[in-house]
């Protein structure tokens, strides 16, 4: 299993990704939308989306969902496009872009990384992933651009006590930033946030030391549940802080991802509890399955029959 964290720390499975592609199908009929206006978290196609990109949104589009939720491309830029051009694509497919993820503090090439080679025998290249302690200004201004309300912290580095005090520092310069550009922040978490580090639970001291105000956040259900917190609790200690939801699920033995409602979390639950959280949008999201879009129609299926 591997999340979002452990992918940025394993560059090789970075590059790697790019060499990897599932065989997809082509899926003829659309389930009726549910009530709830469901989203994509667009790593779920992280390994085949920079292939086709007008064609993973129409296919995406086509499976009911409604809303878009952008990450890291391996062409650059919003998956090669300028923010207004991707902003254009996704409408002209019949959905609305509503967040983008960037990462917190720069990331580094482990020191035996090895660069893969493509199909000519040359090492890939990836450009470089910007991030807010860095580059915050600019990728504000590009969020912008596209007119995405929201743009979230997708990971940052919490690896001791110190580090989890500077990110701290850099969550509420962003968020007094993206204030001042008519842009929500917000905070993705996987399960390390929610350990003790040094004394500090990083996950409370985000909720704490940044302003409601500044910051929002986007719980992952998933990794919040396998981390042995309750979302629904977490929503009645913090109501109307959690603007944004991820939606995977996993199997029992809490290691592997699963398309939403193929696992163990009770999704009926937290769905009932969603006006406690405040949330605004939910992205579905599985990372690296071996079919995205095959994992995306059976979690869209699922949650239509749940929510409907």
């Amino acid at each position: 299993m591997a999340d979002r964290r452990e992918f940025l720390k394993q560059s090789g499975a970075l590059a790697l990704g790019g060499l990897l592609a599932s065989n997809f199908k082509a899926f003829g009929s659309i389930i009726p939308p549910a009530k709830q206006a469901l989203g994509v978290q667009l790593f779920t196609l992280f390994n085949v989306m920079d292939e086709d990109v007008p064609g993973s949104l129409k296919k995406i589009a086509g499976i009911g969902y409604k809303e878009i939720e952008s990450a890291f491309s391996k062409l650059g830029g919003f998956y090669g496009l300028k923010p207004k051009e991707f902003a254009a694509l996704i409408k002209d497919n019949g959905m609305g872009w509503k967040s983008h993820h960037v990462i917190g503090t720069p990331f580094k090439m482990p020191k035996d990384f090895k660069p893969p080679v493509g199909a000519d025998g040359k090492p890939l290249t990836i450009p470089p992933m910007r991030n807010l302690k860095d580059n915050k200004q600019e990728l504000i201004d590009e969020v912008a651009e596209g007119g995405v309300p929201y743009m979230v912290c997708a990971a940052i580095n919490i690896e001791n006590g110190e580090e989890i005090k500077k990110s701290t520092e850099i969550l509420n310069q962003t968020g007094e930033l993206c204030k001042k550009a008519g842009i929500t922040f917000a905070y993705h978490n996987h399960e390390g946030e929610f350990k003790n580090i040094d004394g500090i639970v990083p996950y409370d001291m985000f909720l704490s030391q940044v302003s409601p105000d500044l910051l929002k956040m986007e719980l992952d259900l998933c990794w919040a549940t396998k981390a042995g917190v309750d979302p629904v609790e977490l929503f009645k200690k913090n109501p109307g802080r959690f603007h944004l939801w991820h939606v995977k699920d996993i199997d029992k033995e809490m290691k592997n991802l699963q398309p939403v409602g193929s696992g163990v979390i009770d999704f009926k639950r937290i769905f009932d509890n969603a006006k406690t959280s405040g949330m605004v949008h939910c992205f579905v999201e599985h990372d690296m399955p071996a079919d995205p879009y095959a994992s995306l129609t059976t979690s869209y299926a699922n949650l239509t029959k749940m929510l409907g």
